[in-house]
């Protein structure tokens, strides 16, 4: 309601200067002043730059303050307050230029408007005002681009940490499917000609290393642990991004690429900030991948350590889940014998 009746102003507002503009026209022909060079339109209208940047520059800012609950909460990484803090910084640099600049423009033309025997004055270079105008740009965009530079090369030329959690990430039409290395923290090997309806990842079980990766319905990860992501598609490009950890990396076919993070604040430590106890991470794709483009969604759920930890432990590898598969993927293509008999014992057990 408060919208609606804040429109209707704007709108009224509008038509009383138009009204205005109008009778000023009609009462400069009563006058017999309507055929003079310079007329009080001409006043009015260079009155009314300067105050329509004004207004609008103060409704901008009143509209973006009551933006803000709009906004992504707190950064949940620790790489995501380095994004953050440059952006505030650029958007406040480019803010206060815009303001300046366009304050300049429009105060020149209410300045500068056109009068009765006034004569424009010939003032075709100043050297002195282009050095400056163009060293000073110069100068704030090179930091700036050093700036970002340092930020890109902390998070992405970091070294992967001995502790860190891997997690395998896949794109396709139209989902998004996770893997993980089991308690060898080593990923069994794939190869994308044995992906069927039932191998989705296309994991090569002659690999021992494949026989404890497990692959849950939901990411999982643990507070204040380094987390590095690898990342794939199967078919067309996709974007693994996760907005709240201020992360995004597209899933390329036929390549992998990688991103390595450190969650530090939990699902329900953000629902507390929030104020919404139905928060939850998300997974989400920002490539246009195809129709089914909005299904590519998965949860993310962020614990306590000690809590990843034990579920972690609880998870069933999917060798275990799909035996009969395995075995006769074994028997096809070669011997993994050991690797099936453990885990033949392990399911009997």
């Amino acid at each position: 309601m408060l919208k609606l009746l804040i429109g209707l102003g704007v709108l009224l507002v509008l038509f009383v200067l138009f009204l205005l503009f109008r009778l000023g026209g009609t009462v400069s022909v009563v006058k017999g002043t309507h055929k003079k060079r310079e007329t009080s339109a001409n006043n009015i209208n260079a009155f009314l730059l300067p105050f329509f940047f004004i207004v609008g520059l103060a409704a901008v800012f009143w509209y973006n303050g009551h933006l803000a609950e709009h906004f992504l909460p707190e950064s949940a990484s620790e790489h995501g307050h380095w994004t953050d803090e440059l952006f505030w910084v650029t958007t406040a640099i480019i803010s206060l230029v815009f303001v300046l600049t366009n304050g300049v423009l429009f105060y020149f033309a209410y300045r500068y408007r056109f009068r009765e025997g006034n004569k424009a004055t010939f003032y075709p270079e100043n050297n002195k005002l282009e050095i400056i105008w163009t060293v000073i740009p110069a100068i704030v965009l090179t930091l700036l681009v050093l700036a970002g530079l340092r930020t890109w090369g902390k998070i992405m030329l970091s070294d992967i940490p001995e502790n860190a959690l891997q997690i395998e990430i896949k794109g396709k039409q139209f989902a998004w499917e996770v893997r993980y290395p089991g308690k060898d923290n080593e990923f069994g090997a794939y190869d994308f000609r044995l992906i069927d309806a039932t191998n989705q990842f296309g994991v090569d079980f002659l690999d021992k290393n494949a026989m404890d990766d497990f692959m849950p319905r939901k990411i999982y990860l643990p507070k204040g642990r380094p987390v590095f992501l690898r990342i794939r598609a199967v078919d067309v490009l996709h974007s693994v991004f996760m907005p709240h950890f201020r992360l995004k990396m597209d899933a390329v076919p036929g390549m992998e690429t990688q991103f390595l993070f450190t969650p530090t604040i939990t699902t329900e430590e953000m629902r507390t900030k929030t104020g919404n106890p139905e928060f939850d991470y998300e997974l989400a794709c920002t490539e246009i991948c195809g129709r089914g483009h909005f299904a590519m969604r998965m949860e993310i759920v962020v614990v306590e350590e000690s809590e990843f930890d034990k579920w972690y432990t609880e998870q069933t590898p999917w060798a275990e889940s799909n035996m009969d598969y395995v075995k006769e993927a074994i028997q096809k293509r070669g011997t993994n014998q050991a690797g099936l008999k453990k885990l033949e014992n392990k399911k009997s057990s």
